[in-house]
């Protein structure tokens, strides 16, 4: 019982961030702060979410036996671990391409990347 308790508290938490970032994407005025929102997001709601799954998966292997939930989790793993480096990368990528095409940042008052030669 203590699983299942852990279990749902870890969905909600996940849940909770999945929210948080729509709130966040409906709410921030341009693409970088949206973009931060739809990171943390992603990134903290997987991580909850696959956290639930982890656990959930290791009370069915030590309660059957079967091999099939361990891999299940081991995947759940990979997966997690994969989203959290491609995310970060993603971000970078896309915040990038919005600067390089022009968008700026709404209400910036300092631009760094401004004198920054970006043909690399």
């Amino acid at each position: 019982m203590a699983a299942d308790l852990l279990v749902t508290i870890f969905l909600g938490l996940g849940l909770l961030a999945a929210g948080l970032g729509v709130v966040g994407i409906l709410r921030f005025p341009d693409v970088y702060t949206r973009l931060h929102a739809e990171t943390k997001m992603t990134t903290c709601g997987a991580i909850f979410i696959c956290i639930a799954v982890i656990i959930t998966e290791a009370g069915v292997y030590l309660t059957t036996g079967d091999v099939q939930y361990a891999v299940l989790g081991l995947h759940t793993v990979l997966a997690l671990a994969a989203l959290i480096f491609t995310n970060a990368i993603g971000a970078h990528a896309i915040g990038r391409a919005a600067y390089r095409s022009g968008v700026r940042p709404d209400p910036a008052v300092v631009d760094r990347l401004k004198g920054v030669d970006m043909d690399d």
